[in-house]
């Protein structure tokens, strides 16, 4: 414990390492300009209310009653969780949900269940850890239902590159991190186990990131020439996303949303 309150040294460390990355991107994103940037700093941003709100809260210091502390740390955990989904999804294509389980969907599912399955149980009970109990166990088995989706769908595809092999690898590391959020919550508060896992997830991201930008510098000359390409033809090509060959992927969503090869 740390400055008088419940924050784990380790929670503090990975809240200054995610601050720091954060600091990083904003100061890159003021010469790139990249959308793709601007939600990796969002995502950025809502790691570091996480550490913050699951290392401070709850404290003595906090207005009563309790259960608002609570509120907080488990709104910015859904958030969080489903801001990631919403993150792989949008900026790098990746399709698994079926059956209308949009990401708006998922968070309509995950905030009803804390309403009905946390904050009412908690209202008739009083008891705080069967209200966890009551939410984490069917949200666990949802976010598992989820991750085998993911799994199964990176397993069937063609993996044309290294680029796409490493982004599903690292994609599938920071959704079982997401998954397994429920399941230690269920276990007990670990700071140093549950923070641990949850940035590691956001490392998976980060190291996502760093791949896209060094594919968009190993294949900068490519990229130029599919920009002027698709410039000469129209915005039409964009929006419809063409690929040229088998061996052009579109791996670098946040750079002009251009096709380029990456092999």
């Amino acid at each position: 414990m740390m400055f008088g309150t419940s924050i784990h040294w380790t929670t503090f460390f990975y809240l200054l390492i995610d601050t720091i990355i954060v600091i990083i991107a904003a100061i890159q994103n003021t010469k790139l300009k990249r959308l793709s940037l601007k939600r990796y700093i969002n995502l950025g941003l809502l790691y570091i209310a996480y550490n913050l709100t699951g290392g401070f809260l709850p404290t003595d210091g906090f207005p009563d009653p309790i259960i608002v502390q609570y509120i907080i740390t488990y709104g910015v955990a859904i958030a969080l969780c489903v801001y990631l989904i919403f993150y792989l999804h949008k900026d790098y294509d990746i399709e698994f949900l079926h059956f209308g389980s949009t990401v708006k969907n998922i968070a309509v599912l995950v905030s009803s269940c804390f309403i009905l399955l946390f904050l009412l149980p908690y209202y008739l009970t009083r008891s705080l850890d069967s209200a966890r109990l009551l939410f984490t166990i069917p949200v666990s088995i949802i976010a598992f239902i989820f991750l085998g989706l993911f799994y199964r769908r990176i397993s069937n595809q063609e993996i044309p590159s290294s680029y796409f092999s490493k982004r599903n690898r690292l994609a599938l590391i920071s959704l079982c991190c997401v998954a397994l959020l429920p399941l230690l919550t269920v276990i007990g508060d670990y700071q140093w186990l549950t923070f641990t896992v949850m940035n590691l997830g956001f490392y998976a991201i980060t190291a996502m990131e760093i791949n896209r930008y060094v594919c968009f510098l190993k294949n900068k000359p490519e990229i130029f020439e599919a920009f002027v390409f698709t410039k000469e033809i129209g915005s039409e090509a964009l929006n419809t996303k063409i690929i040229y060959e088998k061996s052009f992927i579109k791996c670098l969503s946040g750079f002009e949303n251009i096709v380029v090869p990456c092999v």
